[in-house]
């Protein structure tokens, strides 16, 4: 029904902006989020669980310490200031990872900046880190969630709550306004604030949107970045690094000797890509311009090859010793089980969430089920890295 009939209308009967609707829906979902307690949103929660979750333990893994019913994650971009934080384990996601957040709060680039490519199956975006400001979500995680004391009490008193049981991610941006040479103090701002919440952090230096940001990506500026939020995280959080596509080997391989020096939990491969080679999409409707003209990276079906690539690449080069988390193009079980082979412990999606609907994380992992089911495999875990 969402592909036939609520798509088109969305896409293509309203002719509203694509952000503009990202907004009315996130609002709509942050509002249920908040009302939580009210028996007709229970009410409503249990019904979105019952059409949209699938549990089975062979889907269910442990990672840095965490439990992830399932591999299918939501990827940063979506919910930018977590005020949904707590919806999206009904949808059937295994985890969130909110954000991208900065220190300081930002407007992000100017209107319009977000596209859709529908021939392509992608999006062109280049929002800049639009987002309220990291001391703004942690007054959401606040008044959401409560402090850290009352989940640990209830786990003790035997009483798991739904947020001990669903991994929240925090993916960390640099501020617009920052320079360069005090990214690691932005970066530190913001970890500060948010690490009471924040079950894993992402640094991000690869979204393409920011000026200058992809450049932290060189050993000699990631590394005093690394180093300071390292020094702060006492508690030793989960700390990953999101690259490009568009690095060549050398440069990834740069970023892992980096990441391994550092300790860092893992990668999260990939985020958008500057190419346009081999798009359908020619002129961006919204604008009159080509799309080559336009600036800001593209996500969904074109970023798909090259993402696993990068995958196989960081679990052959690492032994298998990184944890990677894939995204890029998912859109069917098959494209998650070609990340998950390539050796992707986790996988996210984003663009593919809003073309199939929100049925599709179900239908993934039915796949996915499927697919351990015909080679005789116990667990998902066994699948990682596998060569078929």
């Amino acid at each position: 029904m969402y592909r036939s009939i609520i798509r088109p209308v969305l896409f293509s009967g309203l002719k509203a902006d694509p952000e503009w609707l990202h907004q009315q829906t996130l609002s709509a979902l942050g509002w249920l989020d908040q009302q939580h307690g009210h028996p007709s949103v229970r009410w409503l929660q249990a019904r979105l669980a019952k059409a949209y979750c699938l549990t089975d333990d062979r889907l269910s893994q442990s990672l840095w310490g965490l439990n992830f019913s399932n591999p299918i994650g939501l990827a940063a971009g979506f919910d930018k200031d977590g005020v949904a934080s707590g919806i999206w384990p009904h949808f059937g996601f295994g985890f969130a990872e909110l954000g991208t957040v900065t220190f300081n709060a930002q407007p992000g680039n100017s209107l319009p900046r977000l596209f859709r490519l529908p021939l392509d199956h992608a999006a062109l975006n280049r929002m800049g880190f639009n987002n309220q400001g990291a001391a703004r979500m942690a007054a959401v995680f606040q008044g959401r969630w409560g402090g850290q004391e009352l989940e640990v009490r209830s786990q003790q008193s035997g009483v798991l709550t739904l947020r001990s049981l669903f991994p929240l991610g925090i993916n960390l941006g640099k501020s617009k306004s920052t320079p360069l040479e005090k990214a690691a103090d932005d970066y530190l701002g913001s970890f500060r604030l948010l690490k009471d919440w924040g079950d894993y952090f992402v640094v991000n230096v690869s979204s393409p949107n920011t000026p200058g940001l992809r450049s932290l990506q060189a050993a000699d500026q990631l590394e005093p970045i690394l180093a300071t939020l390292q020094q702060d995280n006492t508690e030793q959080k989960p700390l990953l690094i999101k690259i490009a596509p568009d690095l060549e080997w050398d440069g990834i391989m740069a970023v892992l000797e980096v990441a391994q020096k550092y300790r860092l939990a893992g990668i999260i491969a990939t985020n958008t890509t500057i190419q346009r080679d081999g798009l359908k999409t020619q002129v961006i409707a919204a604008t009159g311009k080509a799309v080559q003209e336009e600036a800001g990276g593209i996500s969904g079906a074109p970023v798909r090859q090259r993402s696993t690539e990068v995958i196989r690449f960081i679990y052959q080069e690492t032994r298998g010793k990184l944890p990677i988390i894939g995204v890029g193009g998912v859109f069917t079980s098959d494209d998650a089980w070609e990340k998950i082979t390539a050796g992707a412990s986790l996988v996210q999606v984003y663009t593919g969430w809003i073309y199939e609907g929100p049925r599709m994380v179900r239908r993934i992992l039915e796949g996915l089920v499927q697919k351990m089911d015909d080679r005789g495999l116990t667990s998902l875990s066994q699948a990682i890295g596998l060569k078929e």
